[in-house]
């Protein structure tokens, strides 16, 4: 655990563009996502976020009325972030006139996937604080987040029972083989880092390949895909 909070404290404190507020708000957010990834919620006060925005805990009142309202804004947008990027994957992998019912399935999964991991790996530290300390809010502050995953666990089942009844997936159960990829997927932002030897696309591609694999459908590896370097 010790090795993994100086990892986070060493990556960098990115939120997703356009989606962030601007000013005062959006420092506060950048605070509170470093110390809440460093410290977690519990361990982080109102008066450390308001020192690492550079301004003190009256200003910070005027924009968030509790710490707890900080961290349901980051929950908030690690969801949403990752919900569009899923929806978007989907879209992308067609599902339409292009698609085939006997191929279709294996591309969206691998789409998912890729999608999935690369939200991971591109904001590790909103994807750890989005998912870690989802806990310590009320259920009314964490029903917006609650509501996104559950639609993108909805997308994921609907993928996995199409390859299911168009014969191209091997799986006896959606839900458990829905849970392996989607927490293969989530480990990725508790390891991957700037001094990882990989690329986000590199690990993206071979995670949707493992995916692939797990319900019984073997993947062409990308030429442009290394092997591993260790």
């Amino acid at each position: 655990m010790g090795d993994e909070k100086r990892r986070l404290a060493a990556v960098a404190v990115e939120l997703p563009e356009g989606v962030t507020p601007p000013g005062t708000a959006g420092r506060i957010l950048h605070a509170g996502l470093q110390l809440f990834s460093e410290y977690g919620f519990h361990g982080a006060s109102i008066r450390d976020i308001a020192v690492a925005a550079g301004i003190n805990s009256a200003t910070l009142y005027a924009h968030y009325p509790s710490k707890e309202h900080i961290l349901a804004a980051l929950v908030r947008l690690g969801h949403e972030e990752l919900h569009g990027r899923l929806q978007r994957a989907l879209v992308s992998a067609g599902d339409g006139p292009g698609a085939t019912a006997a191929t279709g399935a294996t591309a969206q999964l691998a789409a998912l996937v890729r999608a999935h991991v690369t939200a991971h790996a591109e904001y590790p530290l909103l994807a750890v604080v989005a998912n870690s300390e989802l806990h310590a809010l009320s259920a009314e502050l964490a029903a917006p987040a609650v509501a996104l995953r559950e639609q993108s666990t909805r997308l994921l089942l609907a993928v996995l029972h199409k390859g299911m009844e168009t014969g191209e997936f091997a799986v006896d159960d959606a839900f458990l083989a829905a849970a392996a990829i989607a927490g293969m997927g989530l480990r990725v932002a508790h390891w991957f880092g700037p001094h990882q030897p990989y690329r986000r696309d590199e690990v993206a591609d071979e995670f949707a390949a493992f995916a692939l694999r797990l319900v019984g459908v073997a993947a062409e590896k990308p030429a442009t895909r290394r092997r591993s370097r260790r």
